[in-house]
């Protein structure tokens, strides 16, 4: 039997672990570690479990190390060697009755599957999707995200339109099984991403190393998120640092620059509007993001440096990167990344395809 681990990353969670915990608790199979890893809160969450969640496994760290670095620290002191999957869940989902089986099960039996995500609702609307996932996430050709169930802020309801099992191109950090062995290999997230687009990033090197991502929504969770409410500075701030660093890293050369210098365009033209709208701290936090992600470059050729030399392991030893095939005809290498689009997500907004399955499916990898 598989050794699988639920890891539950905290900070100031004293109000909605009471609410979310007990589910988890109850609809966990027999013999599932639930740990809590409480990413050093300021609240009383640390006593609140001690007190009423006691069955709960508890790994304190000194600090807030923010999403990427708090996963990292606090699985590699859970021994990942004697563990198989671990569960990354979001101290705010509500897990139902035989949530976790089918996300363990696709592991068990898909050796080149390394991480699966449920379909994700939302605890406040159950009928609609929940912002940070939905059932399956993708990127467009210029690196913006968006899922099966919401395209930038239009979530759809779920009438059981994005049921199948296939394979996406991120799975969300709100929810997803990853094996053990794979974080391990692939150094875990990105910690100097401190949050948001951590999850991507580490999706993309799973592909890169010849390995899936799968959405499976025979399992479905609750979660309540904050996709519905407005985009603070900092979060911003991380957002779009976070999307140049996972670009930097990670396309091929025949792609990095032109994108890159188009998307600073774009941003460009972003933090415009919010000037024009008065929002000057999020003006602000755009133009901060570029600053810091040009003081980051030095710590971004080395791993950018390490993510190609994945690239080339995997075609080396006979598995071409997915990103990439190779045409008998021309010899040139074209993006083939699974989950993309083969556009841009914002035109095609503009232009009426509000929903997933507006976009035509010939157009996404």
């Amino acid at each position: 039997m598989s050794t699988v681990k639920v890891v539950i990353l905290n900070w100031n969670g004293a109000a909605v672990l009471p609410r979310f915990l007990p589910s988890v608790i109850h609809n966990t199979p027999p013999g599932v570690e639930i740990i809590v890893a409480d990413n050093g809160s300021t609240d009383n969450s640390r006593e609140l479990l001690s007190r009423d969640f006691p069955e709960i496994t508890q790994l304190n760290l000194d600090k807030n190390y923010g999403f990427a670095q708090g996963y990292n620290l606090a699985l590699a002191q859970l021994d990942s060697q004697n563990t198989d999957f671990f569960v990354l869940l979001n101290s705010d989902v509500e897990t139902p009755e035989g949530w976790l089986s089918p996300l363990v099960s696709i592991l068990e039996s898909h050796p080149n599957i390394a991480a699966v995500a449920p379909k994700i609702l939302s605890v406040n609307d159950p009928a609609s999707f929940e912002y940070a996932g939905a059932s399956g996430g993708f990127l467009d050709s210029l690196g913006y995200p968006f899922c099966r169930g919401r395209i930038l802020d239009t979530v759809e309801k779920d009438a059981g339109q994005y049921d199948d099992t296939r394979q996406v191109m991120w799975a969300t950090g709100a929810c997803f099984v990853v094996r053990a062995s794979v974080f391990r290999k692939l150094g875990g997230f990105d910690g100097d991403f401190f949050a948001h687009q951590e999850e991507i990033d580490l999706c993309w090197r799973i592909q890169l190393a010849g390995l899936k991502v799968m959405i499976e929504p025979q399992s479905v969770v609750y979660h309540l998120g904050a996709g519905t409410l407005p985009p603070s500075p900092q979060k911003l701030y991380l957002n779009y640092r976070n999307n140049l660093a996972m670009l930097y890293k990670n396309l091929p050369v025949s792609r990095l620059w032109w994108i890159i210098c188009l998307r600073i365009v774009m941003n460009f033209g972003s933090s415009l509007i919010y000037l024009l709208r008065g929002q000057l701290r999020n003006f602000a936090a755009v133009w901060r993001a570029h600053r810091d992600f040009r003081k980051m470059r030095i710590s971004l050729r080395k791993k950018r440096y390490a993510v190609q030399s994945l690239r080339l392991a995997t075609q080396t030893a006979g598995q071409p990167a997915p990103e990439t095939t190779q045409t008998a005809q021309s010899g040139h290498q074209t993006p083939r990344l699974t989950g993309i689009y083969r556009g841009s997500i914002l035109l095609a907004y503009l232009f009426g395809c509000k929903r997933f399955s507006d976009i035509p499916a010939r157009r996404i990898s």
